[in-house]
């Protein structure tokens, strides 16, 4: 018998002499009362023997048949023998008519020897690369979210730039979180401090890596755009193993840094990023390697590269035949100017800057425009004297309240400025614009009346 019909067996010998209750001896065995009182019967008749399954020794019902089992298996070792159960599984329909579950090939391939499981297999040998040559052959970076001021701030992000040849910390730099932006500032104080090397080596984060580029068609990010247009190439490890220089920074980082801001009382982002040169050059006089070669890979910066021009985050819109561009839930009003109505129904570059800028551009010139944001929020400080303009405006934004506010999903982080991070996510009682009905508009004026009876009446009862 197993462990569980020895159990059922005392539990069954127990109803029988009256110790227990059946009802008790269902909610302990997990099943009905019905199904206690048959195995007591089973019992009365057959002693213990009578508690162990009847389809013990008999074959499933489900059992693959045979015969089936073994065409597919002699097919699979004629035809298919070095492919994957998956793949197996697929030809085996189409080429065969023989409709198996691919983990029902999966076994029968693992049992002939034809296929090993994941976890029977040996383990990978990742052997240590060498070092590069040169300081700026290859710089490592990364972003580590971290408590990095303990307590005495909230968590947030560092983005270290590691060097591959000498393992010397070249720029820290605090932000909110792991960001285009944030990557974009970073690496403009990294060029203009150390010039340009030649390669950055980074994680398949999206910000290096487009995930959805088999959906979009575009498979560089703005991140490797800006990078290819400096002459800088940019690397994807496969494993957090292949860049780890930048990953043993971190666990060091987390430990020293984090007690050097605590003994001087450090406790903000700017705070820190002030701090950081001192700690670089305390760190690198410490733990920094000499390179084989003493040639510096960095190069300077041409006079026809602006940083401000390149480090931008830019999307594609076609202009329509009313001269608008909309980008992140912003229409844009082009100039009605010939020049502009040259571009009507033709693709232009929507440009981002850090700093919030927006503009427009085409065929290398930015086209005028006017921004009216469909998002913008009524100012009740904006409210005139006007009793029926300062109901509608209470109307409004009561309309607000429920409205979802969110921008577009694909519009780039901008928690550098200090924004809140995106939710993906709507919030709990909001919906589209669209959405809306005559009776949420209904029921939005009757709560502004309501509210307003109601400081009437406690104004009235103050007086």
């Amino acid at each position: 018998m197993s462990m569980r019909e020895l159990d059922r067996l005392k539990v069954v010998e127990a109803v029988i002499e009256q110790r227990l209750m059946p009802w008790r001896a269902a909610e302990r065995l997990g099943i009905s009362r019905r199904q206690i009182e048959r195995l007591v019967t089973r019992y009365r008749a057959a002693g213990p023997a009578g508690l162990i399954s009847q389809r013990r020794g008999h074959a499933s019902n489900h059992q693959l048949p045979e015969d089936l089992a073994h065409r597919a298996l002699s097919l699979i070792r004629e035809r298919y023998a070095d492919f994957g159960p998956t793949l197996a599984c697929e030809k085996l329909w189409e080429c065969h008519g023989l409709q198996l579950s691919k983990e029902t090939v999966r076994k029968l391939m693992t049992d002939a020897g034809l296929w090993i499981p994941r976890r029977q297999r040996p383990p990978k040998v990742y052997q240590p690369r060498a070092r590069r040559a040169c300081l700026g052959e290859l710089i490592q970076i990364d972003g580590s979210d971290h408590r990095w001021f303990e307590e005495r701030a909230p968590s947030c992000t560092l983005l270290v730039y590691v060097d591959d040849a000498t393992s010397r910390l070249m720029h820290l730099h605090f932000t909110a979180t792991e960001s285009t932006f944030s990557y974009f500032e970073a690496t403009r104080t990294y060029l203009e401090r150390h010039g340009k090397p030649v390669a950055f080596y980074s994680d398949k984060y999206s910000v290096f890596r487009n995930t959805s580029a088999s959906k979009t068609g575009q498979s560089v990010t703005h991140f490797g755009r800006a990078m290819y247009e400096l002459n800088i190439d940019t690397f994807c490890a496969n494993s957090s193993s292949a860049k780890g220089r930048v990953e043993r920074a971190h666990l060091t980082l987390q430990d020293r840094l984090v007690k050097e801001m605590r003994l001087r009382g450090i406790n903000t982002v700017a705070d820190a990023n002030a701090y950081a040169p001192s700690f670089i050059a305390m760190y690198n006089a410490r733990f920094a390697k000499p390179p084989r070669s003493g040639f510096d890979a960095h190069r300077p910066l041409r006079s026809d590269e602006d940083l401000d021009l390149l480090l931008t985050w830019r999307e594609t819109r076609r202009v329509t035949k009313a001269l608008t561009v909309q980008y992140d839930r912003v229409l844009y009003l082009l100039d009605d100017t010939p020049g502009n109505r040259a571009w009507i129904h033709r693709d232009v570059e929507v440009w981002e800057y850090p700093d919030g800028r927006i503009e427009i551009r085409a065929a290398g010139q930015i086209l005028a425009a006017q921004s009216y944001d469909r998002l913008a929020e009524v100012d009740q400080g904006a409210i005139v004297d006007h009793k029926r303009l300062s109901h509608a405006l209470q109307v409004a934004q009561a309309f607000q309240a429920q409205r979802d506010s969110r921008r577009i999903g694909t519009a780039p982080s901008r928690t550098h400025r200090g924004l809140p991070v995106r939710a993906n996510e709507a919030q709990p009682g909001t919906k589209k614009p669209r959405r809306f009905t005559v009776a949420d508009m209904e029921t939005a004026i009757l709560e502004v009346a309501s509210k307003a009876a109601t400081e009437r009446r406690s104004a009235k009862a103050r007086g």
